[in-house]
């Protein structure tokens, strides 16, 4: 089971706000820009992403069901601040893999400590 929606509702609130003056430039870390399905508002979110080969990957540590994870999967793409420049990624989709065999050993361990089997992928475009 991902982490509690509890949880993601401070985050939002509290972390996300600190998180996200310094995740677009450290490394494992970036921020999702992405537009609100019903709002249209813009929206910035940090998350933990890790690329290979133009091919990037996203911990849903909220599980799929994330507002920002629908808003993209909605628009089909989306911009990531990461490593200090934005790229555009596109054909976002979420897959299931429980030894979460994509990420770094560290970060394998935490996804499976909090029960965060899936990810979002997404191709540069």
């Amino acid at each position: 089971m991902p982490l509690p929606q509890g949880l993601a509702k401070f985050n939002r609130r509290v972390t996300n706000q600190i998180a996200g003056r310094v995740a677009g430039r450290l490394p494992g870390f970036g921020i999702v820009v992405h537009t609100g399905r019903k709002s249209g508002r813009v929206y910035r979110t940090p998350v933990n992403v890790f690329e290979h080969d133009g091919t990037y990957r996203i911990a849903l540590t909220y599980g799929p069901g994330s507002d920002w994870v629908r808003n993209v999967l909605s628009a089909g793409r989306f911009e990531l601040e990461t490593a200090g420049h934005t790229v555009t990624l596109t054909d976002p989709s979420v897959e299931h893999d429980a030894a979460a065999s994509w990420a770094p050993i560290g970060v394998r361990q935490v996804l499976g400590v909090v029960s965060a089997p899936d990810y979002l992928e997404a191709h540069q475009a």
